[in-house]
């Protein structure tokens, strides 16, 4: 059902069964898929594609022109993916020419009230934002994060898989996979050992990757020289290679 209220734009692209509240508005360059439901006063605008299945609540800003001075007006692109939860004031800048002139969302994330996500973003899937966590522009977060509150992520960081933020956590660094991470700036806490529980991590997993923790945080090694050490031992877990990866190819050092 669309309401009578709602415009959209010539050009637009709306998919089966797909409800649009009153007031909202869709752009001409965007492409929305089947089965989503978008609430009243949302705005999607710009050259944006919505996948099937999501539900954007009302007031949600997708698409809009990303905050940058040195934006001019290029045809730049936000993606979003499938049964994504996008809550109230939730806002998604389009990608800047800079980088790969797009903002993506991948497949069932939750990003709760005020979350915003800033131009050049990447987020992988099953990644829960609490309110109000916020990313600068050209932030890539991996699977399975779980941000906090009034979480914060400085640009170009990278976050990775299956870690968790303490609230109001302020990131400047990378934020290693698997881990627990809080504080201003934020610093590591450990292993996120419920979390990989609920994902069905093994016990050998988790103390295999609790005992590479060690290694990095705990003996007073540089964090190469503790990358060279954990390579020297034999591992079964898969994890440990991308744990040693993510810290390989960091750009921006991660958080110690």
């Amino acid at each position: 059902m669309i309401h009578s209220s709602a415009i959209i734009e010539k050009g637009a692209v709306i998919g089966k069964n797909v409800s649009i509240g009153a007031f909202s508005y869709i752009g001409p360059d965007v492409v929305i898929g089947d089965d989503n439901i978008i609430a009243s006063h949302v705005v999607i605008e710009g050259h944006t594609k919505v996948g099937k299945g999501n539900h954007i609540f009302q007031f949600a800003s997708i698409g809009a022109q990303p905050q940058s001075v040195a934006y001019a007006g290029e045809p730049t692109r936000v993606e979003i993916g499938n049964n994504n939860i996008l809550r109230e004031y939730v806002t998604i800048n389009r990608g800047t020419p800079d980088d790969r002139g797009l903002t993506s969302i991948d497949d069932d994330n939750f990003l709760m009230a005020y979350v915003h996500i800033a131009h050049d973003c990447e987020l992988g899937s099953n990644i829960v934002f609490a309110n109000c966590a916020s990313l600068a522009g050209h932030v890539k977060v991996e699977d399975y994060v779980i941000m906090g509150g009034f979480s914060l992520v400085h640009q170009f960081c990278r976050v990775g898989a299956h870690c968790i933020t303490g609230i109001g956590s302020v990131c400047i660094q990378d934020v290693p996979p698997y881990t627990l991470a809080a504080g201003n700036k934020a610093i590591t806490h450990g292993i996120n050992v419920k979390g990989l529980r609920r994902r069905d991590f093994s016990n050998d997993d988790i103390n295999q990757l609790k005992k590479a923790y060690k290694i990095i945080y705990r003996t007073g090694l540089t964090t190469k020289s503790a990358i060279d050490e954990i390579r020297k031992l034999e591992w079964s877990s898969e994890h440990i290679n991308y744990l040693t990866h993510f810290f390989d190819n960091s750009k921006r050092g991660v958080i110690r």
